[in-house]
């Protein structure tokens, strides 16, 4: 049978639970997934040649890492063309792009030394997301940024902060898209510290800093994200996930909560907190990525956890209310595969989530049918999925089944073996 026969079929198993697959494909051709610049150079960044630092490891030495902004680009490039759906690609300030002789601290970053960006953005139809780096430099004291008691070392921070404004409201201004703007830092300590309050008021008040900068709030979207803890600040963060969304409450006028789902305890589940602060801001942003007992950010697989935020996301309505940001990267396997890998199974858990019955279920919820709910939705899961994602898959123009993973080996024969 051809992908077409097979999702005429799954289509008319589909209609008898009432459920439109062809309107679960349109809808989800219009919902951007932000694609992460960092998984394809390891979170080197262009701005500095010192170590990666600031609570994040990459492991891996796998071969044909990105090394220049030309070689990203084309990677990416080359990830978006393998995955369906619409994207939006995703930034961090260390990935300025300087002309010879032009390099400048990152409190000192212009709009100039990310228009190429903006061209790659432009060329490819998507809108930009950004983030302040807070980590590998030289201006990080002692571990922390924007909560130091060092009152040079917070002032930097916080025009690096107020510089990265201006440049989100660059990107929105030069593709007609709103920009989310994620402010984090590993602020923290590794043992357990002898003043926990000082050091939150302290990023309060820094943040609060930079937000005053002036941007459109329609076009400029900053985000607040929290962290449990990292690689030598396993005792203490400054922006814990308390500090953070109760910042977001505070000022929502101003920002959204941003929540990683790497970012929490390992017992915690992002899909269960999506509903409670959909009672209570317009929008919201995530961070998908995958926890292995810690936040280590592997590839994002179809599992169990993605899908449900998915579902809590789609059932909820609130699919122009969620930005969705992929944040994980792998350095041991071909870093091409790792990122359509993550893309396709996030936009797979989207579809997934809007082939479900969602209006019956609720009713059987609100009836009290227990029994029912948990048979209908356990049946669900045995439903041809994979041949509506297939015929997806192809109307996009993207590959179908393991063709995706065909042209990924091609890649790394003819350009990822070329790089030293």
């Amino acid at each position: 049978m051809t992908t077409k026969e097979r999702y005429e079929s799954a289509k008319a198993r589909y209609a008898k639970v009432g459920v439109d697959t062809d309107k679960a494909i349109q809808v989800l051709k219009n919902v951007p997934i932000s694609l992460h610049c960092w998984q394809g150079d390891d979170v080197k960044g262009f701005d500095q040649d010192g170590p990666l630092t600031g609570g994040i490891q990459t492991t891996g030495n796998y071969p044909g890492k990105a090394m220049t902004p030309e070689e990203l680009m084309a990677d990416m490039e080359k990830v978006m063309s393998l995955a369906p759906g619409k994207k939006k690609i995703n930034i961090h300030a260390s990935y300025a792009i300087f002309e010879d002789g032009q390099w400048v601290d990152r409190d000192q970053l212009e709009p100039k030394h990310f228009k190429k960006w903006v061209d790659f953005a432009k060329a490819k139809g998507v809108g930009i997301d950004f983030n302040p780096t807070f980590f590998s430099s030289p201006k990080v004291k002692d571990g922390l940024t924007l909560s130091s008691p060092d009152e040079e070392t917070r002032k930097f921070w916080i025009r690096h902060g107020k510089a990265c404004i201006r440049i989100s409201q660059y990107f929105a201004e030069e593709t007609g898209i709103p920009c989310v703007m994620n402010i984090w830092t590993g602020d923290g300590y590794k043992d357990i510290p002898g003043d926990r309050l000082g050091p939150r008021m302290r990023y309060k008040e820094s943040i609060e800093e930079i937000l005053s900068e002036p941007y459109d709030f329609n076009l400029v979207k900053p985000c607040v994200e929290s962290k449990v803890f990292g690689i030598g600040v396993e005792s203490y963060t400054a922006g814990s996930a308390e500090f953070t969304l109760s910042f977001a409450a505070e000022h929502k006028d101003k920002c959204l909560p941003l929540m990683d789902n790497g970012h929490y305890h390992p017992t915690e589940v992002v899909s269960d907190k999506i509903s409670s602060l959909l009672c209570f801001f317009p929008e919201i942003a995530l961070h998908v990525t995958r926890p292995v007992r810690w936040d280590s950010d592997h590839v994002v697989l179809f599992d169990d956890e993605t899908r449900e935020i998915a579902k809590e996301i789609v059932r909820n309505d609130a699919l122009d209310r969620v930005y969705i940001a992929l944040d994980y990267f792998d350095a041991s396997i071909n870093r091409i595969s790792a990122w359509t890998t993550g893309l396709r199974n996030m936009s797979k858990s989207l579809l997934f989530a809007l082939l479900q019955p969602n209006a019956q279920l609720k009713e059987l919820q609100d009836t009290n049918n227990l029994t029912k709910l948990m048979t209908v939705q356990e049946e669900m899961k045995t439903f041809p999925f994979g041949d509506v994602w297939d015929y997806f898959c192809e109307s996009c123009g993207t590959p179908v089944g393991f063709d995706w993973f065909t042209e990924v080996e091609k890649y790394e024969k003819e350009v990822l073996s070329s790089r030293k």
